[in-house]
C-alpha cells in the first residue's frame, strides 16, 4: 500500500513537472515582469514613509523632494512593467491557444469520418470556436497572478519581520487561510465549470442538428417536442451557469474577508504602538512613525496578489476545463489510413484481402474476412439490405477507415491518402454550400476552370438549374434544390476532376421516384464510363445496370466470388 502511494505521488510529481515544462516561456517571462512590477511598491512604500517621517519631524520641502521624485520615477517604471507584462502574457496565451487549436483540428482531420466516437459538428464548433477562448484569460491572468501570489507576500514578509515580529506573525497566520479556502472552493468551481461547458457543447450540437433537420421536424409535426427539449436544455444550462457564478462570488467573498481581517489587525497593532499603548512586538522599544507607516503600507500590498489571484480564480476553473475538453479533441481515435506514397501511376482496380472491420464499441464485426477483386473499369453493385455492410465496404475502399485485419488495395497500393485523391464519392445527401452553383462544382480547386464547371453541369443535365441560379446563390445545405438535383450536382463535382479513376456511390437512388432514379443512374453511368464504379444499393433496378452484382448477407458480409 505504501509502495502504491509513493508511486502515485511520484506520478503526480512527474505530471506537475511536465505541466511546468509545457508552460510557454513567454508566460514565464510575463509573470516575472509583473512580479517585478509588484515588488517595486516596497521601495516606494519605504521612501513614502521616510518622507512623511521627515515632515512630521519638522522637515521642509527640500527634505522630501528627492524621495518624491524617486517615488514618481518608480511609479512610471511600475506602470511600464505592468503594461509590458500584460502584453507579453496576452501574446503568449494567444499563441498557446492557436497551437492547441491547430493540434485539435489536425487530430480531427486524422480521424475517420465513420468513427462513432467523434464529437458532433456542433459540439466541436462550440469547443474550438467558443469554449477554447476561455484558455486565454486563464493563461494571461491566472498564471502570472499565481507567481505573484507566491513570491510577493514572501518578500514583503521578509521586509516586515526585521521591523516587527508580531506584525509578521499576523500576516503569516492570515495568509495560509486564503489559499486553503480558495483550493476547497476551486475544486468545486472546476467541476461546475466542466459540467457547464459540457452543457454548452451539448446544446450547440442539439441546435445544429435540429437546424439541419427543420424540414423533417415540420413533416413529422415535432416542432412542439423540439421546442420543449430546447427549453429544458436551456434551463439546465442556465442553472449550471448560475452555479459557476455563485462559486466565483463565494471565493471572492472569502478572500476579501480574510484580507480585511489581516489588514485590520496590523492597523490596530500599529495604531496602538504609535499611541504608546503597546510596547512589544518590535525588535526595538516600539514603532516610530516611519517604521509603523512602512509596515502599514505593506500590509495591503501583502494581500493584494492574493486578492488578484482570487479575482482570476474563476478563470482558472474555466480555463482548465476548456483545456481539458480541447485536449480531448486532440486524442486520436479511429485514424484515417495513410497508406504509402504511390510508386508510379496508380491503377484503378480494387482488391479486398480478408478485410475485417469493427465499429468502435461494437461487439460484432460489420465486415469479416471479406475478399473481392474489382478490375479496373468494371462496374460492380453491392446489393443487400440495410446493415449488410455495403457502406462500410465503400468506406474501406475510399480509405476512410482502417481494417481491423486484412487490407484493402487500390491499384496494388494500400488504400490511403494517395488513393483518396483519385476517388470520387457520391453519397445519398451531398452537402451543398451557400454560394454560386459554379463554386459548388469547383470547390476551390484552382485546376478546375469555370468553363470546365459549366461543361460538367451540362453533362449532369443541370443546364436549366444553372440558368435559374445564374444571378443568385444557392441556399445553405442546398435549400431549394430537389434530391435529384443535389445528386446531379455531386456528379458534376466528380466529372471535373481529371485525376479521378474510381467512382464510389452510396445509395444514389435511395428516396427518389423511379423517373428521377433512372436519370441519376444514366448520369452515373456516363460519369463512370471508362472508370471503375462501385455502387452500394438495395435497388435491384440500379444493380441490374452494373456489370456484376455482389449479394451481401445482412448478418455478415461473407467472401464474395470474383
Amino acid at each position: 500500500m505504501t509502495s502504491a502511494f509513493l508511486d502515485a505521488k511520484q506520478d503526480k510529481a512527474r505530471d506537475g513537472r511536465r505541466k511546468r515544462a509545457r508552460q510557454p516561456s513567454g508566460l514565464r517571462n510575463a509573470a516575472l515582469v509583473q512580479t517585478l512590477a509588484a515588488l517595486l511598491w516596497i521601495p516606494q512604500a519605504g521612501l513614502l514613509s521616510v518622507a512623511i517621517g521627515r515632515i512630521a519631524n519638522g522637515g521642509g520641502v527640500e527634505a522630501v523632494i528627492w524621495p518624491a521624485i524617486i517615488i514618481a520615477l518608480l511609479g512610471v517604471l511600475k506602470s511600464c512593467l505592468e503594461a509590458a507584462g500584460g502584453r507579453l502574457a496576452f501574446r503568449a496565451a494567444r499563441s498557446e491557444l492557436t497551437l492547441r487549436r491547430a493540434r485539435a483540428v489536425a487530430a480531427l482531420a486524422r480521424r475517420s469520418p465513420v468513427d462513432s466516437t467523434r464529437q458532433t459538428s456542433g459540439e466541436v464548433a462550440s469547443i474550438v470556436g467558443e469554449q477554447a477562448e476561455l484558455i486565454v484569460p486563464y493563461l494571461a491572468r491566472f498564471q502570472p497572478a499565481r507567481l505573484k501570489a507566491s513570491a510577493v507576500p514572501m518578500v514583503i514578509l521578509a521586509c516586515v519581520f526585521p521591523i516587527s515580529w508580531i506584525a509578521a506573525l499576523v500576516l503569516l497566520f492570515a495568509m495560509p487561510l486564503i489559499p486553503v479556502f480558495m483550493a476547497l472552493i476551486g475544486w468545486r468551481a472546476q467541476a461546475a465549470s466542466e459540467k457547464q461547458l459540457a452543457a454548452t457543447g451539448g446544446l450547440n450540437g442539439f441546435l445544429l442538428d435540429r437546424l439541419r433537420g427543420l424540414a423533417t421536424i415540420r413533416a413529422l409535426d415535432a416542432v412542439d417536442a423540439t421546442a420543449t427539449r430546447l427549453r429544458a436544455d436551456a434551463e439546465d444550462l442556465k442553472t449550471r451557469t448560475m452555479a459557476v457564478l455563485r462559486i466565483a462570488f463565494l471565493s471572492s467573498a472569502v478572500l476579501e474577508l480574510f484580507a480585511a481581517l489581516g489588514v485590520a489587525m496590523v492597523a490596530v497593532y500599529v495604531g496602538f504602538s504609535l499611541l504608546g499603548e503597546i510596547r512589544f512586538g518590535a525588535w526595538t522599544g516600539g514603532l516610530d512613525l516611519t517604521s509603523g507607516l512602512f509596515v502599514l503600507l505593506l500590509a495591503p500590498a501583502f494581500f493584494e496578489p492574493l486578492r488578484e489571484l482570487s479575482a482570476v480564480w474563476h478563470d482558472r476553473a474555466s480555463g482548465e476545463a476548456a483545456m481539458k475538453v480541447l485536449d480531448a479533441l486532440s486524442e486520436d481515435g479511429m485514424l484515417l489510413p495513410q497508406g504509402e506514397a504511390a510508386q508510379g501511376p496508380l491503377g484503378a482496380d480494387i482488391r479486398f484481402h480478408t478485410a475485417t472491420f469493427r465499429y468502435p464499441g461494437s461487439d460484432t464485426s460489420a465486415i469479416e474476412d471479406f475478399d473481392l477483386h474489382i478490375r479496373a473499369g468494371e462496374h460492380v453493385a453491392l446489393l443487400g439490405p440495410s446493415g449488410s455492410g455495403k457502406s462500410t465496404l465503400l468506406a474501406l475502399a475510399a480509405g476512410l477507415a482502417p481494417c481491423e485485419s486484412g487490407r484493402v488495395e487500390i491499384g496494388g497500393q494500400p488504400a490511403g491518402q494517395s488513393s483518396r485523391t483519385r476517388i470520387a464519392w457520391i453519397g445519398q445527401k451531398p452537402h451543398i454550400f451557400a454560394g454560386s452553383i459554379t463554386r459548388n462544382v469547383t470547390l476551390g480547386r484552382p485546376q478546375v476552370s469555370t468553363q470546365q464547371a459549366a461543361a460538367a453541369l451540362e453533362a449532369a443535365r443541370l443546364g436549366r438549374l444553372t440558368s435559374a441560379y445564374r444571378n443568385r446563390p444557392l441556399g445553405d445545405s442546398g435549400a431549394g434544390l430537389s434530391g435529384g438535383e443535389a445528386l446531379r450536382l455531386a456528379i458534376a463535382r466528380a466529372a471535373v476532376d481529371p485525376e479521378m479513376l474510381i467512382v464510389l456511390a452510396d445509395e444514389p437512388t435511395a428516396h427518389l421516384d423511379s423517373a428521377t432514379a433512372d436519370d441519376i443512374t444514366e448520369s452515373l453511368l456516363a460519369l463512370a464510363k471508362g472508370k471503375t464504379l462501385l455502387v452500394a444499393t438495395h435497388d435491384p433496378r440500379l444493380a441490374a445496370r452494373m456489370g456484376r452484382t455482389i449479394h451481401l448477407n445482412p448478418e455478415l458480409a461473407r467472401e464474395a466470388a470474383e
